[in-house]
């Protein structure tokens, strides 16, 4: 049972954000608001999701890339943060896991994730 200040305190910030939904192993495209000075600017961030963490307000999800140089780059961001412009969810994969943080180990063809296709769909939703 939480405190009606918290909860009417966390309402105000979720309050009428669009997020999708989307689970570890999409691969999806962050629209990050930054602030440069006095100017702002959006700039994109595609990557991996390899984990989703918390509930409600709390929820935080980490997404990964390889970068230039083959290194990788992770960052973490909160779901319902004023910084997240957008976030757009261009593959569906398919896994079998809720953390895939072995892929930090893995390179190349040996950490891709299969994409989940319409004839797939009916492995992950028995009743459809």
């Amino acid at each position: 049972m939480k405190n009606r200040y918290i909860e009417s305190f966390q309402k105000a910030q979720i309050g009428d954000k669009k997020v999708p939904t989307f689970k570890a192993g999409d691969t999806i495209r962050l629209g990050i608001k930054i602030m440069e000075g006095d100017k702002s600017r959006i700039q994109n961030f595609e990557g991996v999701c390899i984990s989703i963490r918390g509930n409600s307000v709390d929820r935080t999800f980490t997404v990964r890339k390889i970068g230039a140089n083959n290194i990788g780059v992770e960052k973490t961001f909160p779901l319902y943060s004023d910084s997240l412009n957008s976030i757009e969810v261009l593959r569906i994969g398919r896994v079998r896991r809720a953390k895939l943080y072995y892929l930090r180990n893995r390179k190349g063809k040996a950490a891709r994730i299969k994409e989940l296709r319409k004839q797939d769909s009916h492995k992950t939703n028995p009743k459809a």
